[in-house]
């Protein structure tokens, strides 16, 4: 039987040898999107295989043959063998996209709205792309001192950065949420909008996050009479008035427990200002016009409350009327493994003028508007960078040979560039049904368990997509073969600008707890929302034909996820941090099957939208009721872990 199970094999893995074991050898791909190709030198662009010349593969195979024989100095000037991939108007070639406007906008809506997204594509293909390449190449620096060595402290960026900056006022990128012009459905068209410029953008992003945020903050205050310019400043059209907005917490002892960590403070002065002085460790946006910051009030006798209840936030600008840094000095710019577009500095606050936005001892609470805007954020940069990824993989499938055909007609190729599209439809439906729930919120619409629904979705969103933008646009790199990993076709870029979603706004860890606390200050209730909205879903779409297993599947991992509360709630505190992780991976994998069970329920849904679908299910949607069986939220467990960490290590070992 053994030879038998042997001889089996050598006919599996000889007979007709698939490519990857191919005697011809593997040419990676080139791709520079054609926006960006004047930041290049000119190059001659080599023999050209388009999509309909896969059949041609021997001709295509002797022309090479012959073209090896050249002198080695011609050769030397060659180009490779195929062309770059290049894609149109991101929205009209985002069928999910359009078809998820089309369900959920009304008429009218939809109309504008349409119109508006077509337009934008076409200015991002035909100018924002460029920009954003320039933004790349020309990264911010400072200089400290004038020629006459004065300090100066001056952060330079490049002219694509300040038109940015223009653009983004022009197109209401933060404008649009504050306007309303569509009622609840602003804040969706807005998210819409940052989504497709997300990629393009340049790292732009960011400091649009934060702004966002601020601007959320004051109106979340009533916009108060001392901040009404501000706030129109914020929200504005007009690019000669529009300002950005940065968000410093970090301080030197870094992360995000700034209850402890937050060492600035404020002094109050006579006419009811205050002065702030200490040094943040981490300023994104450092060119921004205004920020928000987390300080502690001096009282009269000199001290400050320590803790999260001594922490009040406020609301400074940058520079003064005369253009001069507000007591405020730029140490260094962070050099990044990404984001490098984007100036991000440690700075001494020096007396910093300021203005206390929230009650004293009330700056976490009221910081909190902010960063579920960030976070929203966050989650948009994730599935954006997910679908350019694959929106060039794909199109790269189309055109590229290797080993006598196109990848596209590879199976296992196209079965790695399907799994990445199920993980991105996913993840774009969760996003946008976050942006609606938040759109009706803004608006009073929301129901009470809408709302509750929200606090729980939002880290749990924000912690899942981090982590799906990691995997999904390295693999998309891998599917260019050596080509992805080169600088000036951008991919690098996207990579390295994408590994941060994980990290920004609150690591994965630091999100699950998050998610914790929202279930626990709600006693129970935010929970209850999510498992009723998940039931109703599944409820109207159970009688879709094709969807019955991904409905029985997320049905039997929502009464797993029951059984998990019911088991783990008498173990203790300990049990649910541990399982804090697996539980937040959990609700995301739950509420994003729904999400696509929900979409391919529709009259018009597509085969594909159903595959999706049964796609997710399919795979372990309840991974924390899982690991409980297993044991691995014991206290022996935790015992374990502390072993397996420290067991290698030399301190632990040592006889000193």
């Amino acid at each position: 039987m053994a030879g038998a199970h042997v001889g089996l094999c050598r006919i599996m893995f000889t007979s007709h040898l698939p490519w990857w074991r191919s005697s011809a050898p593997w040419r990676p791909g080139h791709i520079l999107p054609r926006a960006w190709e004047r930041c290049q030198p000119p190059r001659d662009r080599g023999v050209s295989t388009s999509a309909g010349q896969g059949q041609h593969g021997g001709v295509r195979e002797k022309r090479i043959s012959g073209d090896l024989e050249m002198p080695l100095a011609r050769r030397g000037m060659e180009t490779l063998f195929h062309e770059q991939p290049e894609t149109g108007n991101q929205y009209l070639e985002d069928a999910l996209l359009r078809s998820y406007l089309r369900t959920h906008l009304p008429a009218k809506v939809l109309q504008e709205v349409d119109r508006d997204l077509e337009r934008f594509g076409n200015r991002l293909l035909m100018q924002i792309r460029a920009l954003g390449w320039e933004c790349e190449l020309n990264p911010p620096v400072l200089r400290q001192y004038d020629a006459w060595g004065r300090r100066v402290d001056h952060i330079v960026t490049c002219s694509a950065w300040r038109r940015m900056k223009e653009i983004a006022a022009e197109e209401g990128l933060v404008a649009e949420a504050y306007e309303r012009r569509y009622s609840n459905w602003s804040r969706l068209h807005q998210a819409v909008k940052l989504y497709l410029f997300s990629s393009s953008s340049g790292g732009f992003n960011c400091p649009l996050a934060m702004t966002d945020g601020a601007a959320k903050v004051i109106e979340s205050l009533g916009v108060p009479g001392s901040l009404k310019n501000a706030f129109g400043h914020l929200t504005s059209r007009d690019p000669k008035k529009f300002w950005t907005s940065g968000q410093w917490m970090t301080e030197r002892r870094g992360g995000s427990d700034v209850a402890n960590g937050t060492e600035t403070v404020a002094r109050k002065q006579p006419d009811g200002t205050y002065r702030l002085y200490g040094f943040k460790w981490f300023t994104s946006a450092a060119d921004s016009d205004v920020t928000l910051t987390l300080a502690r009030v001096v009282d009269a006798e000199g001290q400050v409350k320590q803790g999260s209840g001594g922490l009040s936030l406020f609301f400074l600008k940058v520079r003064d009327e005369e253009g001069k840094l507000n007591n405020i000095q730029v140490q260094r710019l962070k050099d990044k493994l990404g984001t490098r577009q984007m100036a991000t500095a440690e700075l001494w606050l020096d007396g910093a003028k300021a203005e206390l936005l929230s009650a004293e001892g009330r700056g976490v609470a009221s910081i909190s508007n902010m960063l579920n805007i960030t976070r929203i954020h966050n989650v948009i940069g994730a599935v954006a960078s997910m679908r350019r990824m694959l929106s060039l993989s794909r199109e790269y499938a189309r055109r590229r040979v290797a080993f006598g055909k196109l990848l596209k007609d590879h199976p296992l190729h196209v079965q790695t560039l399907a799994r990445m599209e199920v993980q991105t439809r996913g993840a774009f439906l969760l996003l946008m049904d976050i942006v609606r729930l938040l759109g009706l919120t803004e608006t009073n619409m929301a129901s009470e368990q809408d709302q509750l629904l929200l606090r729980v979705l939002i880290p749990a969103a924000k912690l899942y997509t981090g982590k799906q933008a990691s995997a999904v646009v390295i693999e998309a790199m891998e599917s260019f073969g050596g080509q992805g990993y080169m600088e000036d076709t951008g991919l690098p870029v996207i990579v390295r600008d994408a590994l941060v979603l994980s990290i920004w706004e609150g690591t994965t860890n630091i999100l699950s707890l998050d998610v914790l606390r929202s279930l626990s200050k709600s006693q129970g209730q935010a929970m209850a929302a999510f498992l009723s909205s998940v039931q109703g879903k599944l409820d109207l779409a159970s009688s879709t034909g094709g969807l019955e297993p991904a409905v029985g599947q997320t049905r039997a991992a929502l009464g797993r996820l029951e059984q998990f509360m019911r088991a783990a709630g008498p173990k203790g505190a300990l049990t649910m941090e541990l399982a804090a992780r697996d539980f937040s991976y959990t609700l995301a994998r739950i509420y994003t099957g729904t999400l696509l069970i929900e979409h391919a329920a529709r009259p018009d849904a597509s085969s594909t939208d159903i595959a999706a679908a049964r796609r997710w299910c399919s795979q372990e949607l309840c991974p924390v009721a899982m690991e409980l069986d297993n044991g691995s939220y014991d206290a022996e467990a935790a015992l374990v872990d502390a072993a397996l960490v420290d067991g290698g290590s030399p301190a632990c070992s040592s006889r000193l």
